[in-house]
């Protein structure tokens, strides 16, 4: 639809804000879905344009808000008017009795709602006129963090409700499913990442990200499960409550029992321990709550909990079985990854022979032996995990992983805090492809159309093996590539002869050194100069390097010393690959100034800010402290913005920013 002035983009923005919320809660929502994802992807794309251009006229519930934009929040206080309380936790029916008997003693026909307790991050949802204004932690019941912005990027939560109440504010739990978890999991595991341990810690942790992209990409959801304040709606039960909910556009608790007596109650929590593990999502346990709410408030709450709920909890399944082997792989970041093989036994719903042995001090931690009797779980319900040895086989010796990598023969090191054992070998057949797709990475070599598919088909096809191969690339070798035409032949090998010219600083990064990032390879670039410089470095020199320490220093002569290193280094020489750095600026005027940046900037990306400080002799760094010169602070700078005015450190923003570099231009 062409958009002739600003009324008619008022009209358009308002009409596409409802079509997209419609179709948004048909799929999140009732699992239905109207649209194809290409119609919808297009839609909000208009969506988006028309906001860029008229940014006034955006909606609270524009579900372009969802993708997550703020760079930084400031997780300020937010004082619950209602308390978010806990509950009391029953581990027996003994305990669940002894409460109805509590309650009875008050309400003899007081009847009950069973629920699943949902496993995650509780929180509360705030709208008023029926608009979602504010989000909240539960905190410690009183006091929460204000967390709104990354909550608009949970699809589940409406924006906007069906019926504009004056107010509401609900209380739910945020969680991720065991399907996203798991491709989180592996993800991470695949990367070289500490893998999160549970769906639980994934969902908080997401939930607390300073940029709410993060969040928006780890596919959260919330299950809502009370009324904690309402106006324009009068209700007397929590049943009554979650069919409310549920008509208000919530996604509420996916079932619940109303229940007679405590008699109905025992056996809605059989029920649901016996289908916990068939759930799409983890749960912690069951509620029980008294269904009026009138009771509930004569009923009241302890200093801790409610009188009027109890949470029964359901024991961890564990099962005994024999340790017949561990294996050890080594991952793409070249860590060697023990997993320990037992005969099959049924957990949580699923047969299980492996679990994840983490490294060698877990192991001797654990005292495992091939031919043990262990005891294993699944941890959260869904990671299989060993959890002790039941009896050890006899004379066994405790199992230590090799001092050589089983993939490539070469020595590994132990890491800095000796967690892992690692192996540094740049042409590790187990390490092949992450390297070459981090050589070629944007920060790296920043070879424009050499990503991770083509890297990928290219390695599977042995047309590299390792990252020099990759300037002895042919048109032919490409043409063979499905899809890749003659132009975008041309412009990939352009782009492999560019990268030739870059500074050290880049190559050195792209080699993927163990503790080396881009800034302690730029450090390494101008104090050395050229490759020969630093390959002649010794520790000493190293540990000169301001920034650099011993773990850095240690990691960078670790990898030199490999002869794998040594002849990739000559390769990319012989293929004409710079290896002398950048000279030094000749505008210094930010010589000797550390900067921090901080915030949402508007004028500058946080890469174009820190290239532009460097060039002009100036370095960055990602905290303050008492070394830090000035901090450049952008929109909703949080913390270190408050450290900086504790320090008394100069502030500045960015127009004052550009001004010094206006200045360094004249």
């Amino acid at each position: 639809m062409e958009v002739k002035n600003k009324e008619d983009a008022r009209g358009r923005i308002d009409a596409l804000t409802e079509q997209l919320n419609r179709y948004s809660y048909q799929y999140y929502v009732l699992n239905e879905s109207e649209v194809d994802d290409y119609t919808y992807d297009r839609l909000q794309r208009e969506l988006l344009a028309l906001e860029e251009q008229y940014p006034e006229l955006i909606r609270p519930d524009s579900p372009t808000r969802r993708v997550g934009g703020m760079a930084e929040s400031t997780f300020t206080a937010v004082h619950h008017d209602v308390r978010m309380e806990s509950l009391q936790d029953a581990f027996s029916y003994e305990e669940i009795e002894d409460f109805d008997r509590r309650v009875r003693e008050r309400f003899t026909d007081a009847d009950y709602v069973v629920e699943p307790k949902i496993d995650g991050l509780s929180v509360s949802l705030e709208y008023e006129n029926g608009v979602f204004v504010r989000g909240s932690t539960r905190g410690d019941g009183d006091d929460g963090e204000d967390i709104t912005e990354n909550l608009r990027t949970v699809r589940s939560i409406p924006l906007r409700l069906t019926k504009p109440l004056p107010f509401l504010e609900v209380r739910g739990e945020v969680y991720m499913k065991r399907e996203v978890f798991e491709k989180i999991v592996g993800a991470q595991e695949l990367n070289g990442e500490t893998p999160f341990k549970n769906p639980r810690n994934a969902a908080a942790g997401s939930l607390r990200q300073k940029n709410a992209a993060v969040t928006a990409a780890r596919q959260l959801d919330i299950f809502v499960f009370n009324v904690q304040r309402i106006e324009g709606e009068a209700i007397t039960g929590h049943r009554q409550s979650l069919e409310l909910l549920r008509s208000l556009g919530f996604v509420t608790v996916p079932f619940f029992t109303p229940c007679a007596d405590i008699a109905e109650a025992e056996r809605e929590l059989t029920r649901i321990g016996e289908i916990r593990f068939t759930l799409p999502f983890d749960i912690d346990g069951a509620v029980i709550k008294v269904n009026d709410l009138e009771k509930r408030r004569a009923l009241g709450s302890t200093a801790k909990f409610p009188r009027w709920a109890i949470a029964y909890k359901y024991p961890p399944e564990e099962k005994e079985t024999v340790l017949r082997d561990v294996e050890v792989t080594v991952g793409r970041t070249g860590a060697l990854t023990p997993t320990a093989v037992f005969d099959p036994v049924l957990l949580a719903g699923t047969s299980v022979a492996r679990a994840s042995l983490h490294n060698q001090d877990f192991i001797n931690k654990k005292g495992l032996s091939i031919g043990d009797r262990i005891v294993v779980r699944k941890a959260g319900d869904i990671i299989p995990e060993v959890v002790r040895v039941a009896e050890h086989a006899p004379d066994a010796p405790v199992f230590t992983l090799p001092d050589r990598c089983p993939s490539c023969g070469e020595p590994v090191f132990r890491d800095p805090d000796g967690a892992f054992l690692r192996c540094n070998n740049p042409d590790c057949p187990a390490q092949l492809l992450r390297n070459l797709i981090h050589f070629c990475s944007r920060d790296a070599m920043d070879i424009e159309g050499m990503g991770d598919a083509i890297v990928t088909v290219l390695a599977q096809k042995g047309l590299i093996a390792d990252a020099a191969d990759i300037y002895s690339l042919k048109k032919e070798d490409l043409a063979a590539l499905d899809r890749l035409g003659d132009k975008s032949a041309d412009n990939l090998l352009r782009a492999v002869g560019n990268s030739k010219n870059n500074d050290l600083s880049r190559l050195l990064f792209a080699f993927g050194i163990q503790n080396i990032g881009a800034k302690a390879a730029k450090l390494l670039a101008v104090r050395f100069g050229d490759m020969d410089g630093l390959l002649a470095a010794d520790k000493e020199a190293l540990l000169a390097i301001d920034g650099f320490g011993e773990v850095m220093a240690n990691s960078v002569l670790q990898w030199l010393s490999l002869a794998p290193s040594r002849r990739l280094i000559e390769k990319l020489r012989a293929a004409g690959v710079r290896m002398t750095a950048d000279k030094p600026p000749a505008d210094t005027r930010f010589a000797g100034m550390t900067f921090v940046l901080t915030g949402a900037l508007s004028m500058y990306t946080r890469d174009e800010a820190s290239a532009i400080i460097e060039r002009f002799g100036g370095k960055t760094a990602s905290s303050v402290s008492k070394k830090t010169s000035v901090v450049l602070a952008g929109e909703a700078a949080g913390s270190k913005l408050r450290k900086a005015n504790e320090l008394g450190i100069r502030v500045i923003g960015e127009e004052e920013f550009a001004k010094m570099i206006a200045q360094e231009a004249e």
